[in-house]
């Protein structure tokens, strides 16, 4: 993506929140506030903003992101509610917390945002002006911290002007932010569990459960399975085993190319599908989990995949091709 983007700030209010939906229909990323801290948006169901997200940032791996949306109707549309779930929801929302949830059936949220997983992070912001854009959108919108990855969270605009500034479409500056630390993060699994402390505390979860809240499991490593966004794990790894830096394809073997590049052996090929024929690595971004889901599902021997070269996000992409290459 382009790192000279001429970013605007724009003062909070009705003018802001309608140039922010403008430009996130338009696959723009901007950043607001939220109670916790300023988040970078992009539309939730836009894989291309996303990859251009992930870039902006240097996220260096993709996470689950969180969709933020307007009001428990929408949340619904994007994640299915159990009783505890949507007890959590009524209790809470809109404020800082984040509820893990299945995906609903046809969740629009892109699977670039929800790590190729089968659930989906889901917040409803308080803040007036994070409520505002929501509205004026329509929409879900994946807002991580508005940071470089690896940075402290920013609760200024000025904080995020000084990380971001030229790497984003446009800045909505209302002020400090309340909470200043990121929401907490709930697991809505058998037994609800701590995913991540954050503005909300366990103290106040439990008193509504009517239980306590489980912690995830200690062996959280590099190659378990992800639960929520800022947690090490890996993801969805694909029924076939995955072969890295192929430089020809086996009889009945898939292939995962990127670039103009024809290898040996791609006639007998059982399925093929290009990243990017044009090399363009945020475009390999987008298309990564939706690719592999339907190589997967042709049933091939193998899945080979073709080098992709380790700079800008083809470090993240090829983090994921390494977890998913994992002998299982």
């Amino acid at each position: 993506m382009k790192m000279d983007l001429e970013t605007l700030i724009l003062p909070a209010g009705q003018a802001a929140s309608e140039a922010a939906a403008r430009t996130l229909a338009a696959g723009g990323l901007v950043a607001f506030p939220t109670e916790t801290v300023y988040g970078l948006g992009a539309d939730a169901a836009n894989a291309t903003a996303i990859a251009h997200l992930y870039a902006a940032k240097g996220r260096p791996a993709f996470n689950p992101l969180i969709a933020h949306v307007a009001d428990l109707a929408a949340a619904r549309r994007i994640g299915r509610f159990d009783a505890r779930a949507l007890k959590l929801a009524e209790a809470f929302w809109p404020g800082p917390l984040t509820l893990v949830v299945p995906k609903t059936e046809g969740c629009p949220v892109a699977e670039l945002a929800t790590a190729g997983l089968d659930t989906v992070a889901i917040r409803i912001p308080a803040h007036p002006v994070a409520q505002a854009i929501l509205r004026a959108f329509g929409g879900a919108v994946v807002a991580p911290s508005a940071n470089i990855s690896g940075h402290v969270s920013p609760t200024l605009a000025a904080h995020v002007e000084s990380d971001l500034s030229g790497r984003i479409d446009l800045i909505v500056d209302g002020g400090p932010v309340e909470v200043g630390v990121e929401s907490t993060i709930i697991g809505c699994f058998e037994a609800p569990m701590l995913l991540r402390p954050g503005g909300l505390s366990r103290e106040r979860i439990e008193a509504v459960l009517g239980v306590p809240l489980a912690r995830p499991p200690a062996d959280e490593s590099d190659d378990s399975q992800p639960l929520a966004p800022g947690m090490l794990a890996s993801h969805y790894a694909p029924r076939a085993c995955v072969r890295l830096n192929a430089r020809d394809v086996s009889p009945g073997e898939a292939l995962l190319a990127f670039g103009p590049a024809r290898l040996p052996g791609l006639e007998a090929a059982a399925a093929v599908m290009n990243l990017s024929r044009a090399g363009d690595l945020d475009e390999a971004a987008a298309n990564l989990f939706g690719y592999l889901r339907t190589l997967d599902a042709k049933g091939p021997r193998a899945i080979a995949v073709m080098a992709i070269p380790e700079e800008g996000l083809g470090e993240a992409i090829n983090d994921r091709l390494r977890r998913a290459a994992v002998a299982r």
